[in-house]
């Protein structure tokens, strides 16, 4: 297995009384798969990410183990686990406006990574940025490249986002909520762009989102998390048709009927 995240919990001490925002939380990926984790908000899907990451603040007590091809991310060292994050798992969060720097184009913000992680001279690192934000999706990329995040649509924006996370050609590519500040067209095509990123590349992919029809058009499997724990999990088609649970079944009836997210549309 690629990941194996075991008994993972997550307890914020500096709380009274202490807040448990994962319980136990346990799950498998394989190389190439697409998982979604799934539940409404507060339910600790985003925590669980932000652990196997190690981006939780130092108030948080982690416990249990996240192994990513077979090295246990929560007992290495500070050095050694940012090394894993930069080039072999990266991510994608909600808000694109606010993870890109509003002061600095566009491509440079593409090729950070390769800067913190490579010995690439400038010219290999603008053709890398480059073939990224082809793969993310982006029309006419050496535009973009010289662009100011403010001169972008927003679907624009979170495909420069993802150009970013794939520019080292990670294994592993968690999406955190890629989607919800999207509209339906533009949120099709960021989830079309994932799909073929997973297809060319065998980027397995992460997607965490509370809107289960997005995972539904995306992945091949599901965990459905409430209160910090996972309550189903099972192949998408299963857990959609057949599910056990009534969390589950509140969180299928909340959706609209809408069968699968249509396409096209300008570019977003």
């Amino acid at each position: 297995m690629m990941l194996e995240v075991e008994n993972l919990s997550v307890v914020f001490r500096d709380r009274r009384p202490p807040l448990t925002a994962v319980d136990g939380v346990s799950f498998q990926m394989g190389e190439g798969e697409l998982l979604g984790l799934a539940g409404e908000s507060g339910s600790g899907k985003s925590r669980t990410a932000h652990a196997i990451l190690g981006l939780l603040p130092a108030a948080a007590e982690v416990s249990g183990g996240v192994r990513f091809q077979g090295r246990d991310l929560l007992t290495m060292s500070s050095v050694e686990r940012r090394q894993v994050q930069g080039k072999d798992i990266s991510i994608v969060f909600q808000e694109p406006m606010t993870s890109l720097n509003p002061t600095m184009r566009v491509g440079r913000q593409v090729e950070d990574a390769l800067r913190v992680h490579t010995k690439m001279a400038a010219p290999e690192r603008k053709t890398r940025a480059l073939e990224a934000m082809e793969l993310a999706g982006l029309p006419d990329p050496e535009r973009v490249y010289r662009a100011w995040p403010h001169e972008l649509s927003g679907g624009m924006r979170q495909r420069a986002m993802i150009a970013s996370a794939l520019v080292l050609r990670p294994r592993l590519l968690i999406a955190d909520e890629p989607t919800t500040a999207l509209d339906v067209t533009v949120q099709a095509k960021i989830l079309d762009t994932l799909r073929e990123i997973n297809r060319k590349e065998g980027t397995a992919i992460l997607l965490i989102s509370h809107d289960l029809l997005v995972i539904r058009n995306l992945c091949t499997r599901v965990a459905v998390m409430k209160d910090g724990r996972i309550v189903e999990s099972g192949p998408v088609d299963q857990v959609f048709q057949s599910p056990r649970e009534d969390y589950t079944k509140l969180l299928i009836a909340s959706r609209p009927t809408r069968k699968k997210l249509q396409g096209g549309g300008s570019h977003g």
